[in-house]
């Protein structure tokens, strides 16, 4: 961890630093941060406004932990009774907003695992008791239960969520807002099979915001042609061409369609 001095760090004024947190060399420390006792940090690592990293907690070497971030809470888990239980992060993570990662349980080993150079994107949670490898991706809002391990290389993509105990192998892929409830094996790219599809138009929005009965009758007639008539796309986008003639709303609708690189959710 290198040096335990806090000599060598740069704590700012409005920061709240216990005096037994042991900080390395070059650690940063931002305004309106709190460090706990027992907390350890290696040299190098970054940590920016309004954190609080409670122990016990390590974190190795040049992680980066943005504003918000909440490191080393208690776990959310009712059978916790304030046993000692830690939280271990390795080296060169980065762990962007109001991330949230707790500390183990007693009677779940003890302690939550990270390793390095692993990516948490904004409002990402990993709970008690928890074993994360090396070069994970975990997008915005992806969630672990308490007791996963994840393997190196994974990718969780936003909303992504993780069943207590579930395991997922080694360069594994979990598509966005997929819900894992079982152990998904090395290699594996995993999907969520109910995405949204279209339910009408957004009729009471469209009158909030001015658009009289004779374009609301219009963008309907669009939707009728473009979900409901049985036509494959390339019919349906020359019905709305028709349309569009009398309708500069199904004329921007089209247009929308046309400049599409993704497919069209139908």
């Amino acid at each position: 961890m290198g040096t335990t001095s806090m000599d060598t760090a740069s704590i700012h004024p409005l920061a709240s630093v216990d005096a037994s947190a042991k900080l390395g060399a070059g650690v940063e420390i931002g305004p309106f941060t709190v460090i706990g006792a027992d907390v350890e940090i290696g040299d190098g690592t970054r940590i920016g406004p309004h954190c609080s990293i409670h122990g016990p907690t390590t974190i190795g070497r040049d992680n980066r932990i943005h504003g918000h971030a909440a490191i080393g809470g208690d776990p959310q888990d009712k059978k916790f009774a304030n046993e000692r239980t830690e939280l271990a992060i390795g080296d060169g993570n980065t762990i962007r907003e109001f991330v949230t990662i707790n500390r183990g349980t007693g009677s779940g080993g003890g302690a939550t695992r990270i390793g390095n150079h692993n990516w948490f994107l904004a409002y990402t949670h990993v709970a008690h008791d928890c074993v994360v490898g090396d070069h994970c991706v975990f997008s915005n809002n992806a969630t672990l239960a308490g007791h996963v391990e994840v393997g190196d290389h994974v990718i969780l993509s936003g909303f992504t969520g993780v069943h207590q105990f579930c395991r997922i192998g080694a360069h594994a892929f979990i598509g966005m807002g997929a819900f894992v409830n079982g152990d998904v094996p090395p290699y594996l790219m995993v999907a969520q099979e109910d995405y949204g599809r279209p339910r009408g138009i957004n009729s009471e929005g469209l009158k909030r915001r001015g658009f009289d009965s004779g374009r609301v009758a219009a963008i309907k007639r669009a939707y009728r042609a473009l979900y409901m008539s049985g036509a494959n796309l390339i019919d349906a986008k020359q019905q709305l061409a028709a349309l569009a003639e009398s309708s500069d709303d199904v004329r921007a609708l089209l247009d929308f369609i046309e400049r599409g690189e993704r497919p069209l959710l139908r």
